[in-house]
Parts: structure tokens; C-alpha cells; sequence
């Protein structure tokens, strides 16, 4: 019941406020329980700010212009309605101020609805402006007050990734994506030069506000707008996708020039090829980043890949070494980590062309093939295809598994701990890791390893089916297969539990 009267009462003084200018001064009792402890008062006073102050803003009843301070225009000799407007204005900055600080409240119904009720004033700015224009069809966005709600979004101690998701819904608007990418960028910069050390929070924050943006993939795509104009201009920067692009790329390279820890560098590079080089104006400048990345080792190198392949293959990049780097990163862990099929598949795309040196095709096939030795069945079904497709589309790699006119081989000259591809002698050596492999103790992996042996009349096999396969989906696919007939365990058929009358146990045992 109490709390039923706090809402009434609440009710009354905002009525009071919209029906008397008079009344201003009850505007102060309504941004008072802003500052309560209850939860439930603390929005009803949100509700109630966002009802006067959205039909302060419809009515033209806020000061228009750079405002000035309160008490040299209260002190001044102008009219009393300016006198209103200019101290109905901040006490409308105030509101908004406290609303940005309750996107950090304990309660997430009073940040969700802190969010969206700066989000109803940014729309009603914008189509009621705090600012004269500076020209016929001058563009106006509160770029001020949306500024501060993406700062509110971006702490530096606070995790906020169900409340950013919850601001995804505004980022399908043209207008929102772009000033989102422009606010953001300015935040980071502002946060690095504030921190010298920032914390992995406001690094996850941030990727998750910038991963949330996507750009349309044609101009006319461009026509929702979250503040509505009458009217839209080919002027204005926001209505072109050239701009949206060269936006979205500062934002991102403001993002990436800072050294990011590791969790955040693997998931921007998991969204790299798909969500980011194909919006970037100019997706070059992504080239320090990447080969960065690639340099890495690990993990890490295994997720450049992709967006080193677009750069290579769309963008014409030229990376010394790059096949050096690809061949290191062949190492026992590459069939454990959780990125393996995506490896799998860039490394047979880079090496499918043809003009590729025998020495540099060999080099991979046997180190492949020594490292199947030790690798699980499910890696082995994707690698050994994966290897003879290597020797079907180099014809000269062949005298790996046949070399007729050859010296016979007293040790292996190959040199497994060869960094350089081209001195590791690979040509030299043979693929008896394959025929060693003929007899594992998987029948499919048996039969995968007895391909070698008929390569002319095999044609090309598709590894793509193996990237994904696991040892739960071979084991699963082992029961599910039908056994033939039963198999007769006993050529003679047995009569008696101890055999047949003349055998040696029925002569000296009986059952009793």
C-alpha cells in the first residue's frame, strides 16, 4: 500500500509539472527517487522522467542551443520563458545523467529500462533538436547524448554483455549502426589514454559491441532510419554505405592497434573472414594484424589463416615465408585443438595449385604421414586422403611411394626437425609411414592407408565429409553396422554338455 501511494504520488507532481509551469519545482521530487535504493522506485521515477521529458521535448519546451549556465541566465535580465526553458534543460541533463549511471545498477530491469528510455530521448532528439542547424538540411543527431549511452555500455570493470545484447535491436537501424561505430571508436580511445593497463572486461565488452555490427551489403539496403526525417538528404554522410564502410573500419582499427590478450584475439580472428574483411573499405590494412596474429604460433596462427587466405587470394597480399610458417605450425597438437577441420580445409586450398615446387608438396606430405603415426583414428580419416590427394595432383611427388630405379635406403634421410621446408630432404625419402599404417588396428583407417597403393586409378577424394568427424561419431558408426551371418564357432556340432560318448571327458565324467 505504501509503496502503491509512492507511485500515485509520483503520478501527481508529474501531472502537475505538464499541466503549470508553476509547478516546475516538483520536477526536483520526481529526479530524487532516481537516487533511491528500491529497485521498483527507482523505475517507476524512470517512467515518469521518460513521460515529462519526452513531452518536454515534443512541446519545444527545452532550451535550443549550446547551453548556457544556470545561474548566469536565472541571475539575467531575459524572460521568464526563457528562464524556464534554460532550467527545464538541465534538469533534462540531469535525468540523463542519472540514467547513464543506472546502466551500471545491480537491478537489471532498471539498466534495461535506463537504456531504453535514453534510447526514447536520443529518438526524440533527434526529431526535436537541442541544436540549431548550421544550414538548410544540415543533419542533426544528438551525437552528445548517444555518446554517453555507448560510454554507459562500455565500462572498464564491468562485464555488460546481456545488456549489449539487449542494445543489438537498435543496432538494425542505419542511423544507430553508424553513430554506434563512431561512439565506440571514440570511447576506446579514450579509455587506452585513461588506463594504462585496461582490464580483459572492457576488452570483452567492447568486441561484443563490435562484433554486433553488421553493414549491409548494397546502398539501397539503407533506408531504416531510428530517428525519422521527413525527408533524407544525399548529402548526409549516414545515408551512404562508403561512409558506413570507412566507419566500420576506424572503429575495428582502433579496436585492433591496442595489444589485445589472447581470449579476445582468437575471437576476433574466429569472425574475421565472414564479419569483418568483407565490410573494411580498404581490407589491406588488416595485413599488420593478421600476419601478427600468424606469427603467433599455436592456436592462434591456425585462426589467421582464414583472413590471411582472403588477403592472399582476393587482395593479392605477398607474405614471405608463408608456406615456411604453414608447414611449422604441423606439429602433434594440430589434430587435438578445436580448430582442426578449418585448418585442414585452408591448408588443401593452399596447396591445390599446381605451379607449387615438388620439394614444398613432398615436405608436407611426409610430415603429415609422420605424424599420423601417433594420431587418433578420426584425425587419421581426414589425413591420409588428405595426403594422397597431395601426390595425385603432383605427379612428381609420386616416387615417395614408388621409386623404381633408386638406391636402397639404410635410415629415413628425412630430417623431422627441419624448419625449412626445402632442406628437410623430404624428396629424398618414401611414405613407409603409409604402409605401416596399412595394418592399424582400425579396418578404416586400414583401408584409408591402402589408397597409396592404387593412386593412378583412384580419382581425387573430397575431405570435406572428414573435417568434423570425432571418435564418438566413428565409434557410434562401428554399431550401427550390420555383422554378417553368425559365424560357426565349432566345426562339429555338440551333442552333450561334456561332448560326444567316445571323447576323453565323457569316458571319466558324469553328471549327477
Amino acid at each position: 500500500m505504501e509503496r502503491e501511494g509512492a507511485r500515485r504520488a509520483l503520478g501527481r507532481r508529474l501531472e502537475a509539472v505538464l499541466a503549470s509551469r508553476g509547478e516546475a519545482n516538483a520536477v526536483f521530487d520526481i529526479l530524487a527517487v532516481l537516487q533511491s535504493e528500491d529497485p521498483e522506485e527507482v523505475q517507476d521515477a524512470v517512467r515518469a522522467c521518460s513521460r515529462l521529458f519526452g513531452a518536454l521535448l515534443e512541446r519545444g519546451e527545452l532550451f535550443v542551443g549550446p547551453l548556457p549556465p544556470e545561474e548566469t541566465v536565472m541571475a539575467g535580465s531575459q524572460g521568464a520563458t526563457r528562464k524556464y526553458k534554460v532550467w527545464m534543460r538541465h534538469r533534462y541533463q540531469s535525468c540523463c545523467n542519472r540514467l547513464v549511471e543506472l546502466l551500471a545498477h545491480s537491478s537489471f530491469q532498471v539498466k534495461e529500462l535506463a537504456l531504453s528510455t535514453l534510447m526514447k530521448f536520443v529518438q526524440l532528439e533527434g526529431t526535436h533538436p537541442l541544436e540549431k542547424p548550421r544550414w538548410e538540411g544540415n543533419y542533426l543527431f544528438p551525437r552528445q547524448l548517444f555518446k554517453s549511452v555507448v560510454e554507459g555500455l562500455l565500462p572498464v570493470e564491468e562485464d555488460r554483455s546481456l545488456l549489449l545484447s539487449q542494445f543489438r535491436e537498435y543496432l538494425e537501424h542505419d542511423d544507430i549502426r553508424y553513430h554506434t561505430m563512431k561512439a565506440a571508436a571514440d570511447t576506446m580511445a579514450r579509455v587506452t589514454d585513461r588506463h594504462p593497463e585496461v582490464p580483459l572486461t572492457f576488452w570483452n565488452n567492447a568486441f561484443t559491441l563490435l562484433s554486433a555490427v553488421t553493414l549491409p551489403r548494397q546502398e539501397s539496403d539503407i533506408s531504416s532510419f531510428y530517428v525519422k526525417h521527413a525527408e533524407l538528404s544525399d548529402k548526409w554522410k549516414v545515408t551512404h554505405l562508403k561512409e558506413h564502410r570507412k566507419a566500420f573500419q576506424q572503429m575495428w582499427l582502433s579496436f585492433l592497434q591496442h595489444k589485445l590478450p589472447l581470449s579476445v584475439c582468437k575471437k576476433v580472428l574466429v569472425i574475421m573472414h565472414e564479419a569483418v574483411l568483407p565490410h573494411l573499405a580498404q581490407p589491406s590494412v588488416m595485413i599488420d594484424f593478421l600476419t601478427r596474429a600468424y606469427d603467433i604460433g599455436g592456436a592462434i596462427s591456425l585462426l589467421a589463416l582464414n583472413g590471411l587466405f582472403i588477403l592472399i587470394h582476393e587482395h593479392n597480399l605477398e607474405y614471405p615465408d608463408f608456406y615456411r610458417k604453414l608447414y611449422g605450425l604441423l606439429d602433434p597438437s594440430v589434430f587435438h585443438v578445436k580448430y582442426r577441420a578449418r585448418f585442414f580445409h585452408l591448408a588443401d586450398l593452399f596447396l591445390s595449385s599446381s605451379h607449387l615446387p615438388a620439394y614444398l608438396v613432398a615436405a608436407f606430405a611426409k610430415r603429415l604421414a609422420r605424424l599420423a603415426l601417433t594420431a587418433p583414428p578420426e584425425a587419421l580419416l581426414t589425413v591420409l586422403p588428405f595426403v594422397c590427394n597431395l601426390l595425385r595432383r603432383h605427379p612428381a611427388c609420386r616416387v615417395l611411394v614408388h621409386r623404381p630405379w633408386g638406391p636402397e635406403l639404410d635410415a629415413d634421410p628425412y630430417d623431422p626437425g627441419e624448419e625449412d621446408p626445402a632442406k628437410s630432404r623430404a624428396l629424398e625419402s618414401s611414405l613407409w609411414e603409409l604402409q605401416a599404417l596399412q595394418r592399424h588396428y582400425h579396418p578404416e583407417v586400414s583401408k584409408a592407408a591402402s589408397v597409396i597403393n592404387q593412386l593412378r586409378s583412384e580419382p581425387e577424394v573430397r575431405i570435406a565429409p572428414f573435417l568434423e568427424l570425432t571418435a564418438f561419431e566413428i565409434f557410434e558408426r562401428d554399431l550401427r553396422k550390420k555383422g554378417s551371418e553368425a559365424v560357426p564357432l565349432e566345426f562339429i556340432p555338440a551333442q552333450s554338455l561334456l561332448g560326444r560318448p567316445d571323447d576323453l571327458c565323457a569316458q571319466h565324467f558324469t553328471l549327477s
